[in-house]
């Protein structure tokens, strides 16, 4: 089913998960082994990251040194069938610009629409970690609003050959992302906001947010996109915090804030695991709040803390 479908149905607030692919040379039960105490909360749908390729100097035996492509966590494909057949339920694998031309791309979709996978996320994706700013593949798009067009192309049966004719239709329900506290590089947030309004015309289905710890923050983004005629579900995403580290390392890579009152109890801790527990409790907070608003899915970036997750959805 498609994620709309799933959320045009429901008679309650649904759940879903996002989880990390394992690192290259890790086995597939370890997927497993982080879904089985979540599935008994029957998500609707479970989203797979995608993540690009990384460049590495190797040195050679003459003392010079090679360029190589590595790819850490390869697999979202295959994850997303496995996942499916499993579990018997929906996977959204993550589409990304960077590291990928649109043959690839092209090709990845067709995979997955032989898969049955009704559904993606299309995202433009971060920059590689040896560059300061994003730069797509030679052959490939640079902004998710391209890569979206693609998608879109190929659900009216247009595919990149051109003298193809007659191309199967596919039918991929297309979410995007959206950011309640302004993507970072954007010049200010009407201009964000202008441009997730432009993907939603160029048809995208829903939109999933970025992590946020502030409600408020969600609730003014829900408001300001009914303002400008944004009228798709809009899916809260969250996360736990767990460790003091996460203090700064989530502000500097996500470019969110944290508000004071979760701070300072944070900062009280002495341990992680006192951390762990009041991170708990501010998700429970969050996620009840959201349910009374009506929200159409809590969805849970669980990113190796399924303790947390249950705990905070049994809460409820």
């Amino acid at each position: 089913m498609k994620v709309t479908e799933h959320i045009a149905q429901a008679k309650d607030t649904l759940i879903s998960f996002e989880i990390l692919p394992p690192l290259k040379g890790k086995s597939i039960e370890s997927i497993y082994e982080h879904l089985d105490p979540l599935m008994a909360f029957k998500p609707a749908f479970i989203n797979v990251t995608y993540h690009r390729s990384e460049h590495m100097f190797k040195k050679r035996a003459d003392g010079t040194f090679e360029k190589v492509e590595i790819r850490k966590r390869p697999g979202t494909v295959a994850i997303c069938a496995a996942v499916m057949n499993h579990y018997n339920v929906d996977a959204v694998p993550h589409l990304i610009c960077g590291g990928f031309s649109r043959e690839e791309t092209e090709n990845a979709l067709i995979d997955l629409n032989y898969l049955g996978v009704d559904n993606v996320l299309v995202l433009r994706g971060d920059a590689a970690k040896n560059e300061s700013f994003f730069e797509p593949d030679p052959h490939g798009h640079r902004y998710a609003d391209e890569l979206l067009q693609q998608v879109v192309n190929m659900n009216n049966g247009l595919y990149l050959e051109e003298d193809l004719q007659s191309g199967v239709k596919t039918k991929f329900c297309i979410g995007v992302a959206g950011y309640p506290e302004k993507h970072f590089e954007a010049p200010n947030m009407q201009t964000d906001m202008s441009y997730l309004k432009r993907k939603v015309e160029n048809g995208a289905d829903y939109i999933v947010t970025q992590m946020f710890f502030d409600n408020q923050k969600y609730f003014d983004f829900v408001a300001k996109c009914r303002e400008m005629g944004i009228t798709v579900p809009i899916i809260p995403g969250l996360k736990p915090i767990t460790s003091r580290k996460q203090l700064t390392v989530l502000p500097r890579t996500f470019h969110v804030d944290i508000p004071t009152e979760f701070s300072n109890e944070i900062l009280k801790c002495k341990t992680d695991k006192e951390v762990e527990a009041v991170g708990t409790e501010w998700l429970i907070k969050q996620s009840r709040e959201l349910k009374a608003f009506g929200v159409p899915v809590l969805h849970y970036y669980t990113l190796g803390k399924p303790n947390v997750i249950c705990k905070a959805i049994e809460a409820l």
